[in-house]
């Protein structure tokens, strides 16, 4: 589908005839009104985050994930009624679920991305979770966001910090487990940036990667999602953006200077071999496990690959 939105006209105008100054005051709309959104909702969902940790209480649970989907709500309101007129183009399938339970994968260019998906989620999709970085806790108000909503957080080691302390790995594990289970019995989406960082040309070059728009895929984070949360899943979701003029700031998506881009969201399975190795949490123990996973991805990121030329193309062409 071609996204349209129906822009507030005193914004229309202003992004019509004086854009600078529109790209301005979106921006500054747009900023206040998340940040007052986000302290009004910050104190029930830390009280409530609190009684979840002490009672593991449903009621409790529900209210966190109700105050999130007014946050989203609220973003979505105003890149739809602050923002102007967009060439967005999305394709979704036509049976997604908003109660239903799945593991996303996608390309990663910009934070825009996590923005672009709960845009499109909103009524379709439960809400999105994604393994980031443990820093984010002492951010206030988001970071305990984030950990009572059942985020993975999980801190970066090196690889000498690990062989100094191997004991680091195991800390990671657990908090994804942890964060893992506890989506259990509940409508999800688990999203999970394959390349593992942002699209840059250094790291493309840097890594040789054998694609053209790609980073290489990394395998760890989704195999544990998947042993982790296999029989509950309702479906592997692929996910591809493309932005055509180049990845956007975070203040380019709130000043209005996205212009364009395309989302193509479509189901993904690996064949039932692979699928129950990897429910069983065969990819650490059996290299062949793990040697198929990596030639599963290598042939979604070639059809990925091929799918954002295709997105490139039709922009030139229009």
């Amino acid at each position: 589908m071609i996204n349209s939105r129906k822009t507030l006209p005193l914004f229309k105008k202003l992004h019509t005839k004086q854009p600078k100054l529109a790209q301005k005051l979106s921006l500054l709309t747009n900023a206040s009104a998340i940040t007052a959104n986000s302290l009004a909702l910050g104190i029930p969902v830390i009280g409530a985050g609190l009684a979840k940790t002490l009672t593991r209480s449903k009621l409790a649970d529900q209210t966190i994930i109700t105050a999130a989907n007014r946050w989203i709500h609220t973003n979505n309101l105003l890149i739809d009624k602050v923002l102007p007129h967009k060439d967005w183009r999305i394709f979704l399938p036509n049976n997604l679920n908003p109660n239903g339970k799945y593991l996303l994968i996608c390309n990663h260019q910009s934070w825009v991305d996590t923005s672009i998906i709960q845009y499109i989620s909103e009524g379709r999709l439960p809400i999105t979770r994604f393994f980031t970085k443990h820093e984010l806790i002492y951010i206030p108000v988001v970071g305990q966001a984030f950990y009572f909503l059942d985020f993975p957080m999980m801190k970066r080691h090196t690889k000498a910090q690990i062989a100094k302390n191997p004991q680091l790995a195991r800390r990671d594990l657990d908090e994804a487990l942890r964060a893992c289970q506890s989506l259990k019995n509940k409508p999800f989406v688990l999203l999970n940036y394959l390349e593992g960082t942002r699209f840059t040309t250094e790291k493309h070059t840097k890594q040789s990667s054998p694609y053209e728009h790609l980073l290489r895929p990394k395998a760890g984070g989704f195999a544990l999602a998947l042993s982790s949360l296999g029989d509950e899943i309702d479906g592997i979701l692929d996910m591809t953006l493309v932005y055509p003029d180049g990845a956007p700031k975070y203040s380019d998506l709130w000043s209005g200077k996205l212009t364009r881009l395309s989302v193509d969201i479509e189901f993904i399975r690996p064949n039932d071999e692979l699928l129950t190795a990897l429910k069983h949490g065969e990819y650490d123990t059996n290299q062949t496990i793990k040697h198929a996973l990596y030639d599963w991805l290598d042939e979604i990121w070639q059809a990925k690959d091929k799918k954002i030329s295709q997105r490139l193309a039709e922009f030139h062409q229009s």
